[in-house]
């Protein structure tokens, strides 16, 4: 993995602003530790920063072919998948390679087909390919967005980046937010509404997406999307497919020239993806399979079971090691550098997040990072399979809302009387949900229960699990290493969309089909263990530390975050000994503390940003 970034500019010579190209590069070091790359024409200038995973000799970018009388440069983050058949088919074709890195069959692919060459892909990637000849620039992200991709197009200028910082470097671009970029702070976060990039004049290409850019201006189009279709095979056969597919993508994602881990926390989705890889681990004779784990300081004294975390992990990871041989690393933070993390993660994220769950995954993969460079985990499954309570819970299922966010109420009455007049929250977000549920693919002759199904499974995918799968990219990518994400699969994913929520559900389980898809995987004890999110600290210090903090704030003439909140509402809130939010305001992690916390985020974000409100 790696950081991109570039400059098009139809009113400048470029050569004639290194710098500039070489200050965006360098704010994604990250992302890319290894090794730094800049490429400048007249009109163009690409950067590039090095995470080396494959042919870490001869894989520097950015990469420049010639072919004929055309001259093409790339830059690229992310892994092809199905790398070694496209080469094959390239050789085929005529070309010759002179490296083993999947950039290099990205490029020729680009030169033989074209823009077509997106729809070959199968892998998470973010690349820009430069046509000198045509002066025209390809902008592509991967069909899940699983790779992160902003752009700034303003007049005859396009500027993009991996992470909007890379964005926020160039000395044109001013960091502003205008209502709509604080509707999403306030109303929709940690959550983000496809797209949006928060910072005025700066947008996210979509998953899905491509974009070509030359003097003719921008112009973007949907190559991939979720189309529905009747599924015809019966239980046996889908769970079948589901675990050939499994098998295959876990397969094809532990190509790696440097160390593979796994994310393990004994639940059902990473003891999947644990088993096969351990498996496979002993088949290519690789030895043992490295796992990881998570835990905070006193969680075992004060975990409390509820709806969303009904169990403890340490039980079921040691079951899953024990069961496969892993060389298993256990890892445990305190409260005050899982505290201090908060601001770490605003940093990698360039705006508020989820929080100490961003927090601790930071911390997580920076510990990871010391004995591995590429790491698998369980992301997606509950998006595609169903896996959330709120899919089964009748008052989400009502709710005329996005379901991992019923108390925007709440929400709303600790915001500012002027800052709610302005953005309008609950119309913001009722705009959004309503948006997003009229571009849900509807099946004809499905029931009311079924398009109900199918409308909550579009707005996990669609809306949910690309926060998620930021988080992981930002925080994992902040400490320089790799997350691969194979239930992200586009062909998994494309099969699962229409499987019918009575076989999703097979069993009367969440996720049932891929229970039994899982069958003589995994023990039996873990095939039917009860879903339990990525876990979060209940130690009373972290409650006790975050309100000491935004208490802090509050006392702050200075502080920016004061105009946005009800002041008088959040010091009782913060002051008081009971907590009221007590059931999740976001996701099924975040609740009271969190809350105090991401409003610490919001603070760390305006002041060290310096953003300007217009």
């Amino acid at each position: 993995m790696c950081g991109i970034t570039g400059w098009i500019d139809w009113r400048k010579d470029l050569t004639g602003y290194p710098s500039i190209l070489e200050n965006m590069t360098e704010t994604l070091h990250l992302r890319g530790p290894d090794a730094s790359g800049t490429w400048i024409s007249q009109h163009c200038a690409l950067g590039h920063r090095r995470l080396s995973v494959m042919d870490p000799e001869n894989g520097a970018q950015p990469m420049v072919r010639k072919q004929g009388d055309y001259t093409y440069t790339i830059v690229y983050n992310g892994e092809l998948y199905n790398a070694p058949e496209l080469k094959k088919e390239l050789e085929l074709r005529g070309h010759h390679f002179r490296t083993t890195c999947d950039t290099e069959v990205l490029l020729v692919a680009f030169i033989e087909w074209g823009r077509a060459c997106v729809d070959r892909l199968n892998g998470i990637f973010a690349f820009a390919a430069w046509n000198d000849q045509e002066q025209s620039l390809y902008l592509v992200r991967d069909r899940l967005g699983v790779k992160p991709l902003f752009y700034s197009h303003q007049n005859s200028v396009l500027l993009f980046g991996s992470e909007p910082k890379a964005i926020l470097a160039h000395p044109d671009f001013e960091a502003e937010v205008g209502a709509e970029g604080l509707a999403e702070i306030f109303a929709v976060g940690p959550a983000r509404t496809p797209g949006h990039g928060i910072y005025r004049n700066m947008s996210e290409l979509k998953p899905g997406q491509c974009a070509v850019f030359d003097r003719n201006g921008l112009s973007i189009r949907t190559y991939w999307k979720l189309e529905s279709h009747q599924h015809s095979d019966d239980i046996a056969a889908t769970a079948l497919q589901v675990q050939q597919l499994l098998r295959d993508t876990s397969q094809r994602q532990l190509v790696s020239d440097v160390p593979i881990c796994t994310l393990l926390s004994g639940g059902l989705d990473s003891s999947a993806l644990t088993a096969l890889a351990s498996a496979h681990y002993k088949e290519s004779g690789q030895g043992a399979l490295h796992t990881f784990s998570v835990d905070y300081k006193d969680n075992d004294k004060h975990f409390k079971a509820n709806i969303f975390q009904p169990n403890s992990d340490a039980p079921w990871i040691k079951r899953m090691t024990e069961y496969l041989g892993t060389e298993h690393h256990y890892i445990e933070f305190d409260t005050p550098e899982l505290v201090e993390s908060l601001k770490t993660a605003v940093f990698a994220r360039d705006t508020p997040g989820m929080a100490d769950v961003d927090g601790s995954l930071y911390l997580f993969c920076r510990e990871i990072k010391k004995e591995a460079t590429v790491a698998i985990s369980g992301e997606a499954a509950d998006e595609i399979f169903g896996g959330y309570p709120w899919f089964h819970n009748e008052e989400a299922l009502g709710a005329n809302t996005f379901p991992w966010s019923l108390k925007l109420n709440n929400r709303v009455d600790l915001l500012a009387p002027d800052l709610v007049d302005w953005i309008k929250p609950v119309e913001y977000v009722h705009n959004r949900y309503q948006q997003a549920l009229s571009e849900v693919p509807r099946l004809a002759g499905e029931t009311q229960q079924q398009n109900r199904m199918r409308e909550m499974s579009y707005l996990n995918i669609t809306r949910f699990m690309p926060t998620l799968l930021d988080r992981k990219d930002r925080m994992s990518m902040a400490v320089g290493l790799e997350v691969r994400v194979p239930f992200c699969d586009h062909r998994l994913v494309e099969y699962v969309w229409n499987i019918p929520w009575e076989i999703k559900t097979s069993g009367d389980r969440e996720k049932g089909i891929l229970r039994k898809a899982l069958k003589g995987v995994l023990p039996e004890d873990v095939l039917t263990r009860k879903k339990s999110p990525y876990p979060k600290t209940h130690n009373p210090n972290y409650l006790a530390a975050v309100r000491k903090w935004v208490l802090e704030i509050l006392d702050d003439p200075s502080s920016p975050l004061l105009p946005f909140i009800d002041v008088k509402k959040i010091r009782a809130l913060a002051s008081s000994e009971t907590n009221d939010f007590d059931l999740p305001w976001f996701g099924q992690l975040m609740t009271g503390p969190q809350l105090f916390a991401y409003l610490a985020q919001v603070d760390t974000w305006l002041r060290s940003y310096k953003i300007s409100i217009r």
